[in-house]
């Protein structure tokens, strides 16, 4: 009686720990993991690097050194998001000869997780932008541009969700007014939504119910202006629960993220690392599934063509 009574409270422990241990061990176990946000932006159909006797960013840049050093920091790094903030296009020979081919091809050979649209990214129109998307292996983010009654109606999501490190990471698409950067019948019946309206939704719905512990947004507004004009200081001031804005446009070298304070005493960081593919941008966040927050532990600019 003994000897089975002994048995019974055995088995039955040993199946409580089957089905309860490695769930408890792995929460146990499980620490923080580290995100790496590699970000680019205002490309400008820079395949190249610069020549060695440029006068100035001589020997920098490159799709080709890009590529390697992306590959170089994915070997160390468990968990890797590449994301660009528009105007990929128009600026060199590329441009007017593949028509912006070749750098969404060579893109998705580097694996980009998404991008946004820059002003320069409709120079061929929404016809040619239309032609040159099924050779983009990644998708482009749009949240206040409304495509309705275009050719590109309906092509574009404002936001997605990445699964990284047990967590689930938001990411969205911001651009500028097209109107007097772009020609009319470029862009054609496009319309220009706000982005503080615009933003505070997509941070609602990536906060609510999309349960993501961080939200990062893609913009093509521009670092900071002197005038009303929207910009991505502004927008962080007015719109909080955003963790990070990779901005563009207005070709800003950063040395680091800069810090404002938004509505609720939210921290967003804003980084911009100039244009041509000269830099890839860095930037490391702790990430703990669940936790509904994100912390940074790091931001580095990394030249494309020095050392990593």
């Amino acid at each position: 009686m003994f000897r089975r009574d002994f048995l019974q409270k055995s088995l039955l422990t040993t199946a409580g720990l089957t089905v309860l241990g490695p769930g408890l061990v792995a929460e146990a176990a499980s620490g923080p993991a580290r995100l790496v946000v590699l970000h680019t932006n205002d490309m400008h159909s820079r395949i190249e690097p610069f020549p060695d006797n440029a006068p100035q960013w001589a020997g920098l840049g490159g799709m080709a050194r890009r590529a390697a050093l992306i590959d170089s920091i994915r070997r160390q790094e468990k968990h890797v998001l590449l994301l660009d903030a528009g105007d990929i296009w128009q600026g060199t020979p590329y441009f007017n000869f593949f028509q912006g081919k070749l750098e969404y091809e060579l893109m998705s050979r580097m694996r980009y997780d998404a991008a946004t649209f820059g002003n320069h990214d409709f120079d061929n129109g929404l016809e040619g932008l239309q032609q040159q998307l099924p050779h983009a292996g990644f998708p482009f983010l749009s949240a206040n541009y409304d495509f309705s009654g275009t050719p590109l109606a309906g092509r574009f999501q404002p936001y997605k969700v990445f699964d990284k490190a047990g967590a689930r990471v938001g990411v969205f698409g911001i651009g500028l007014a097209l109107k007097g950067l772009v020609a009319d019948k470029n862009f054609g019946t496009t319309q220009y939504l706000d982005p503080v309206t615009v933003a505070r939704a997509q941070v609602a719905r990536l906060r609510g119910p999309e349960r993501c512990d961080l939200v990062i947004c893609l913009s093509h507004l521009g670092y900071k202006y002197e005038s009303e004009k929207i910009d991505d200081r502004k927008l962080a001031a007015q719109v909080g629960g955003i963790d990070l804005i990779l901005g563009g446009h207005t070709h800003t070298f950063m040395p680091a993220p800069e810090p404002i304070t938004g509505p609720q005493g939210h921290v967003t960081l804003i980084n911009q690392v100039g244009w041509s593919g000269i830099n890839l941008g860095r930037v490391d966040f702790e990430l703990r599934r669940g936790a509904r927050s994100a912390r940074s532990v790091g931001a580095r600019v990394l030249p494309v063509g020095g050392t990593c």
